[in-house]
Formats: structure tokens, C-alpha cells, sequence
């Protein structure tokens, strides 16, 4: 192939003869240097004093692979003696990028930390000594390990919350951090409450000591008992206590959407004799609806193969949610209101409805030990509160306590300044709501 010229005027060889090339770098007079290099291969020939890239007739244009990028020519830079334009002065490296590149070098040769976050914080990859960070790094692992985990074991996590107040109390040493400190101390809160959740639920003795018991009800479950009790107190239609504890139980079963089943068994065993009466009253007083064609007596004859279903429209879907639990909560209070409402010695000493009301009271409202109300002043349940959930003038509230205590619910019960004190019997501490 023949050498040839641009659309410049700028002479070009293919590179496939030495002799061509240099042939055309001599019409361009640049010299017996030129034809050297180019009869060396160099992959560059000069044209017109300005430095070009070889353009080889056979491949795409564009540039050489082996031909290095040339340099830019600095502005004002003064013209070559012969009068050609300038060359590009060589790249210079970057002062101090040798010593970066070297730094750069080591730190990928060096083992890398492993990275760590727990509580929203990320760990510092510095922090000494180098066992606390490990432990930080590891904890925040097993924490979000845990949050996958399918079954919540209660053991384990209180565990965690230990090993995390350790960590985070060293940690706020080293870092003289005063938030540190405040999450281990939450770390310290966070345990000791989730050993008590623990304790409960397995039924063992607040101390650690003592017979298993198996409770009916969590601790969170026994506040949201206690909030149906004070709803049905504040919410009862008729101020009887035949009604009042027909309203208690009918709205734990229709707590969830407003509707739920009931059988003549179901109100025969809350009300005995009184149940037509009662539910006729709750009818005509707008708080219980039935099915159409369907009368009080009918609900009465309902087996539980199949139930009825009534309709309680404060608690409907539309209306204003008075609880916020689930339906395995409502079950669980719903049964735990059944074993006190039906308890066997209840039954044989034929114990009317205040008296049942008082015992679901009383258990609602002890501690794990069975003592009624809170601690030291707060010992005891007020007298008011009791009489107004049970339908009974507040001086009636002790002989309802005495009958209690024959029928082996209260070990003992008396009234003192105002407020009923005393303990459940050792059989019923199964349904203390764990005050």
C-alpha cells in the first residue's frame, strides 16, 4: 500500500513496509531520525512536525493499542528552532502519589476488621481494646440473628440484654460517653423485665424459688384483662350484677368484631335462673342484638354444635376500638373468665354473680404472690372500684370477701381503712393476673 495524505494535507502510512513509511517520512522532511524510528516499528511517524498516530489500512481506526496517549501541549509554549510546533512535554506523577500508592499497598496486605453496628451504632473501627470491639461487633450480629429467629426464646434474649450492659458500660469507660452509660443501664432494664416476661411465662415463683406454676396469663395479658374489667364497669348498661357480669362475658367474646357465639350452656352456667331474664334486658337496652327471628329462649336452647351468634354493635368494626388485643389474647382471657366464673367450689356453694364478679376482680388484680393490689400504700384494692365492677353498695364489698374465703378462693380477705387486703388461695394462683 502507498502512502497517502489526510483530509489535512497530512501524510499517513499503513505500517505493512518499513520502506514505505519511511519513504513518506522523507517526502515530509523530517529527517533520517524519522525513518529510523519508523523502520524500527515504533507504531509513530511524524507529518507536517506534529507527532501522529500510525493508521493501519487493515484494522478500525483509532488508535494504536501499544501507542501511549500523548501528552498535552501547555498553552504558550515557545515554537521549535525549525520552526515545527512544540512537543508535548512527559506526564509527571502526582507529588506524593508514589507514597499514597504505597501506603494504599499495605493497608490492603493488612487483615481487615470486620465491620459492626448494635443500637443504631456503628462500632468504631479503632476502638480498643480490641476484644470490646469484637464483642460489640459479635452482639449486634446475634441481636438481628435473633429478630429472624421463628420462636422468640426469652432466656436467650435476656442473655443478650446482659452481655450488651457489660459491653456498652465498657464501652461508655473507654469512650467517657455519657449516652453509652445511659444505654447500659436500658441494657440492665431491658434483661431484668424480659426474665420476669420469662418467669411468667413458664409459671416459676418471681424469686427463682418455690413450686412451678403454670399461669393462665402472661403479664400483658393480665393488663388487658384488667382493661375489660374497667370497661364493662364504666360501660354496663344495667347496674345489676346479673347484668354486669353477663356484659363481662359477652364482650370478651365479641371483643375482637363485635360479634361472637354463645350457647345455653354458656349462659345457663354464668346466670343459672336468670339468664332469659338478663338477656331479654340487654336486648331491649340496645346493648345486645340477636339474629333476626331469633328470641331469648331460642339462644337458651342453642347446643354448641350450634351456637348463636349475637351481636355487640358498641364493639363493631365501625366503632371506636375500646381494646387493642389480638384474637389469641381474646381467647386466652376469654377461657381464664370461664375458670373463675366457673369455678368447681364457686358452683357448690352457689355463689350468685356478685360474688363471681369479685373473684374475677380479686385475681385480675394480684401480684404473683396472690396479695391483692400493688405494693406498701397501693396494698389492697379500693372499695369503690370494686363495688362499682360488681354492682354491690361499697359496705357490702367484706361479706362478699368472707364468702370467698369459705369457698377457698381468698386465703384470707378483709377491709381495712377503705381497701379490701388479703391474698388468693394457694389453688387459684394460677389465675392471678400478675399484677
Amino acid at each position: 500500500m502507498s502512502a497517502g495524505t489526510g483530509g489535512r494535507g497530512e501524510l499517513f502510512a499503513d505500517g505493512t513496509d518499513g520502506d514505505r513509511t519511511a519513504a513518506a517520512a522523507a517526502a515530509a522532511g523530517t529527517g533520517g531520525g524519522t525513518r529510523r524510528a519508523a523502520a524500527a516499528g515504533a507504531g509513530r511517524g511524524t507529518t507536517g512536525g506534529r507527532v501522529t498516530a500510525v493508521t493501519f489500512s487493515d484494522r478500525a481506526p483509532g488508535p494504536s493499542p501499544a501507542a501511549a496517549p500523548a501528552s498535552p501541549v501547555p498553552p504558550g509554549a515557545p515554537p521549535r528552532r525549525d520552526g515545527s510546533a512544540p512537543v508535548p512535554r512527559a506526564r509527571t506523577a502526582a507529588p506524593g502519589a508514589a507514597p499514597r500508592r504505597r501506603e494504599q499497598g499495605r493497608e490492603r496486605g493488612r487483615e481487615k476488621k470486620p465491620w459492626g453496628k448494635i443500637a443504631q451504632r456503628i462500632v468504631p473501627y479503632d476502638l480498643q481494646p480490641d476484644v470490646l470491639r469484637q464483642e460489640l461487633v459479635d452482639l449486634g450480629n446475634e441481636f438481628r440473628a435473633y429478630q429472624r429467629s421463628p420462636e422468640p426464646d426469652l432466656a436467650v434474649l435476656a442473655e443478650l440484654h446482659d452481655r450488651k450492659a457489660r459491653a456498652f458500660a465498657a464501652w461508655a469507660t473507654v469512650a467517657d460517653d455519657a449516652s453509652l452509660r445511659e444505654e447500659a443501664e436500658r441494657a440492665e432494664a431491658a434483661a431484668r423485665t424480659t426474665r420476669e416476661m420469662n418467669a411468667n411465662r413458664l409459671g416459676l415463683a418471681p424469686d427463682g424459688d418455690g413450686p412451678v406454676i403454670e399461669r393462665l396469663l402472661t403479664r400483658v395479658q393480665g393488663a388487658h384483662g384488667r382493661s375489660v374489667l374497667e370497661y364493662v364497669r364504666v360501660h354496663a348498661p344495667l347496674p345489676t350484677a346479673q347484668a354486669r357480669l353477663a356484659v363481662l362475658m359477652l364482650t370478651l367474646r365479641s371483643a375482637r368484631a363485635g360479634t361472637g357465639n354463645v350457647t345455653g350452656q354458656d349462659l345457663g352456667g354464668w346466670l343459672q335462673g336468670d339468664a332469659e331474664r338478663v338477656l331479654e334486658q340487654l336486648v331491649d337496652a340496645g346493648w345486645l342484638r340477636l339474629p333476626d327471628e331469633v328470641g331469648a329462649a331460642d339462644v337458651l336452647d342453642a347446643r354448641p354444635e350450634e351456637p348463636v351468634q349475637v351481636t355487640v354493635p358498641s364493639l363493631l368494626l365501625d366503632a371506636p376500638r375500646p381494646f387493642s388485643f389480638g384474637k389469641v389474647t381474646r381467647a386466652r382471657l376469654s377461657g381464664w373468665a370461664q375458670r373463675a366464673v366457673g369455678d368447681r367450689k364457686l358452683r357448690k356453694k352457689k355463689s350468685g354473680a356478685a360474688t363471681r364478679l369479685l373473684a374475677v376482680y380479686t385475681a385480675a388484680h394480684s401480684r404473683p404472690d396472690g396479695r391483692l393490689g400493688g405494693a406498701g400504700e397501693d396494698e389492697g384494692l379500693g372499695l369503690d372500684a370494686v363495688a362499682g365492677l360488681c354492682g354491690l353498695p361499697p359496705g357490702d364489698v367484706a361479706e362478699h370477701a368472707g364468702l370467698l374465703v369459705a369457698a377457698d378462693w381468698l386465703a384470707d380477705g378483709e377491709v381495712v381503712e377503705g381497701r379490701l387486703r388479703g391474698r388468693l388461695a394457694e389453688r387459684v394462683l394460677p389465675l392471678s393476673g400478675l399484677l
